[in-house]
């Protein structure tokens, strides 16, 4: 769906992200995996068309539609609206503004409100709902545009588990439709869910799936200081423990 070549993105003189050559295929789940300030935002802003790349290439981003969403939701709490106004943002697209919704609009919003749980949040306003549901609202709102990509920054950080366990299972179903899904995560067991992990640290550590790229070099590269390597007890042979230290905050 999106090949990216020789992508770099620099912020002044920071480079923030290079990526070399990266193929994102429809019909697949990618996580990205890195810590604060690895690039992986601004990877997902890249394939959103949100962010324009300093130099590079990138196949396929105008014949595709993608929907985004960001972190930070509480940002959006003051917005005088209801759960269902913003779940009706989602078929803007390809309705606009002004047309009446059709048919086929109202479908595609009823299904997306089935899929999140939030049918029983439509008539509350937005800004009083908790983090998960108006993370819920959002994605509902995402994948009634039926887009071909969505993109997910952090979809379930600091949500409960009954939020979590419904974005992964929405996660896989629209891979399962042909849709690529691609996340950025601080968590292994999301990861493991997707068909594929990309690790970054500014520029591409490994790509593959999980289990192949969770190796003491490559998290040394991507976290530093912040990984450990824990010995066995002595007198055993167990393999050594990685343990990576990563703060999830991005308020500083």
């Amino acid at each position: 769906m999106f090949q990216l070549k020789d992508i770099r993105v620099s912020f002044g003189t920071k480079l923030a992200l290079e990526t070399g050559t990266l193929s994102f295929p429809a019909g697949s789940t990618v996580a990205l995996m890195g810590p604060n300030g690895s690039g992986k935002t601004t990877l997902l802003r890249v394939l959103a068309g949100l962010q324009e790349p300093s130099s590079g290439h990138i196949q396929g981003s105008r014949e595709h539609s993608v929907a985004y969403v960001g972190q930070h939701q509480h940002h959006h709490a003051w917005m005088p609206l209801t759960a269902a106004e913003v779940l009706r943002m989602g078929r803007y697209r390809n309705l606009g503004l002004l047309r009446p919704f059709r048919r086929e609009d109202r479908r595609a919003l009823t299904e997306a409100a089935n899929r999140l749980d939030i049918t029983g949040l439509l008539n509350q306003t937005f800004g009083a709902l908790s983090g998960g549901e108006r993370q819920r609202v959002l994605l509902a709102s995402a994948i009634a545009n039926n887009a071909d990509c969505l993109l997910l920054d952090e979809p379930i950080t600091g949500l409960d588990l009954p939020t979590q366990h419904i974005i992964s299972e929405v996660m896989k179903s629209e891979r399962d439709r042909g849709r690529l899904v691609v996340i950025s995560t601080h968590h292994v067991e999301e990861a493991q869910d997707c068909d594929r992990t990309i690790l970054l640290n500014g520029s591409v550590i490994a790509d593959g799936p999980l289990e192949t790229i969770l190796t003491e070099s490559n998290l040394t590269q991507a976290f530093g200081a912040r990984s450990l390597t824990i010995p066995p007890p002595v007198g055993q042979s167990s393999a050594p423990r990685i343990i990576v230290v990563d703060d999830h905050a991005h308020g500083h």
